[in-house]
């Protein structure tokens, strides 16, 4: 049986974080324990003092299919290339003629542009394309 995992982001503002990815991926900010209308009433209830409330956010693939994506609040800041980052398959796969890829691909950076993501460069190497892209603070990922 395989192991479930989730992917952990250090960051500053973790609402934040997961208000930018979860409209990058199509994913929802994880809705709030049964019987709790907010997470703010949430951490409320268990004793989280209001100060540490942005401490922690996550967001869930809608379908159920995807893996949880956490956001932590670290006190530093990121200082250094991503060893892992993520790869966001926008263009349609190799299947899918090159024009199309990129036009696919480029439209999309300037989604992401326009909600705050940076856009590094372009590569059109070897019959593939793709965008690398910082998001809110500053982690790598690839749009291809």
């Amino acid at each position: 049986m395989a192991t479930g995992l989730q992917v952990v982001f250090d960051c500053a503002n973790p609402q934040r974080m997961a208000a930018f990815w979860s409209k990058a991926i199509g994913y929802q900010v994880q809705p709030p324990p049964e019987g709790f209308a907010t997470w703010d009433d949430f951490l409320t209830s268990i004793g989280v003092p209001e100060d540490a409330f942005n401490s922690a956010s996550a967001i869930v693939d809608p379908a159920g299919s995807g893996p949880r994506i956490f956001f932590q609040q670290v006190p530093e800041h990121k200082t250094t290339k991503n060893r892992v980052h993520l790869d966001l398959n926008v263009g349609g796969g190799r299947e899918t003629p090159v024009e199309v890829r990129r036009t696919r691909v480029d439209a999309e950076a300037e989604r992401l542009s326009a909600i705050g993501a940076t856009t590094v460069r372009s590569y059109d190497e070897n019959g593939e394309y793709w965008v690398a892209m910082l998001d809110l603070e500053g982690n790598e990922f690839d749009l291809q």
